[in-house]
């Protein structure tokens, strides 16, 4: 396979977890997001929304969106699943997983920063304000459905989670810890946020999440 990726794309981020959660190998391609090669014709050929990622099949079948290229690897390789067995438990990981990537990315992804200041006009302080906000309160609303989600699964009797949701990574995951290096990034108080910043913690230390790190990739800046 082959995995068209920005080291710095939380969204490009995500599916590397993903491959590395499930120890497919994939030849990594960098589009270069802000020198504008994700409009390349030969990439703006295969994906119409020219973003990033975009996965290669082994049969040539070019899959654009993070959460659906992990999603049919997650179906056509079943080794180390990334969303739970049962329906229930599929649907809170989704939640989360979308926590992150339906709500607090898009105000905060590349584009969106650009367009403010360019088009909009707004202030480097007044983006970066932008930013905080939503990364910030996004991330204080995932804290308190972790939390729910505890309360939960101790009414169900149900063992403690050692991540979002379980004893083991998930979609979630793969999600949440690209959207945690783009907070430290734009140096986001990541203070009173424990429950969260325990899984964050326990996925560092995983060899999967060290290997999908942005300074790990090879177009790395």
């Amino acid at each position: 396979m082959k995995l068209h990726t920005y080291f710095r794309s939380s969204a490009s981020y995500r599916v590397r977890i993903a491959l590395q959660l499930k120890g497919l190998p994939y030849e990594s391609v960098p589009v270069h997001l802000v020198r504008g090669e994700q409009k390349a014709q030969a990439y703006a050929a295969h994906v119409g929304d020219t973003l990033v990622p975009a996965l290669v099949t082994d049969e040539g079948h070019w899959l654009t969106q993070s959460m659906a290229i992990i999603e049919y690897l997650d179906e056509t390789h079943a080794k180390t699943p990334l969303l739970p067995g049962d329906a229930l438990g599929r649907a809170h990981v989704r939640a989360l997983a979308q926590m992150v990537a339906c709500e607090i990315h898009p105000l905060n992804n590349l584009r969106v920063l650009k367009y403010l200041v360019h088009k909009v006009c707004v202030s480097d302080e007044t983006k970066t304000e932008w930013y905080a906000h939503w990364a910030r309160s996004g991330l204080e609303a995932f804290e308190r459905q972790l939390v729910l989600l505890d309360a939960e699964r101790q009414a169900a009797g149900l063992p403690a989670s050692l991540f979002c949701w379980g004893d083991a990574p998930t979609l979630a995951e793969c999600c949440l810890i690209p959207q945690i290096y783009n907070a430290q990034r734009f140096n986001i108080s990541l203070d009173g946020l424990p429950r969260l910043m325990g899984v964050v913690e326990r996925c560092n230390a995983l060899p999967a999440f060290q290997q999908a790190h942005p300074s790990a990739c090879p177009d790395a800046e």
